[in-house]
């Protein structure tokens, strides 16, 4: 981690925000995203902001403009915290090499006794009727109960299967939230 990157982290956990993430783009732009559980508002990002400018001043760290924003719906997560913190949200991970032929999952995330993480896969039956051409059936909304292949319209649950992707974090390329709206 750079000098620029630990000051950022630290004045940012000190106001009581976790850095999600910190990236340098193109043209000077200091990319700055935060969290909370309780969420991010407009107010936090003006706050915190106005905090980093100043450290930032003081570290003399280099940077034409500053951007402060929440990570948005399809948070990454990238450490252990962030897995259990989520656990039971469906979540995207891609894997650094390939299970049986693939590397991209689509799941509800849990937490494994052993340290390290699920995916609850809920996918079409091989021979179900309907229909479905091996389409992917979404998984169960969190606080769903977990352990059961959900209900899909027109497709009994028979014609579903519940498979668990087991995996440690150093197997992960990248994760991120599946962004989730309900209006």
């Amino acid at each position: 981690m750079s000098a620029w990157q630990s000051a950022i982290e630290s004045a940012v956990s000190a106001m009581g925000y976790e850095v999600v993430d910190v990236e340098m783009a193109s043209g000077g732009v200091l990319r700055v995203f935060i969290d909370r559980p309780e969420g991010i508002r407009m107010e936090d990002c003006e706050l915190v902001s106005r905090q980093l400018s100043h450290a930032l001043a003081v570290d003399d760290v280099d940077y034409r403009r500053l951007e402060v924003s929440s990570p948005g719906l399809d948070r990454p997560l990238r450490k252990a915290e962030d897995f259990v913190r989520f656990a039971g949200s469906e979540v995207a991970v891609r894997l650094k090499r390939p299970f049986e032929g693939r590397r991209n999952f689509e799941g509800i995330l849990e937490v494994e006794a052993d340290g390290r993480f699920g995916l609850l896969l809920v996918e079409p039956a091989p021979d179900a009727p309907g229909g479905r051409g091996g389409r992917r059936v979404a998984p169960p909304r969190p606080g769903a109960a977990r352990r059961r292949a959900p209900q899909v319209p027109g497709v009994g649950v028979a014609a579903t299967v519940a498979r668990r992707l087991v995996f440690a974090l150093d197997e992960v390329d990248r994760a991120h939230l599946v962004p989730t709206v309900e209006f």
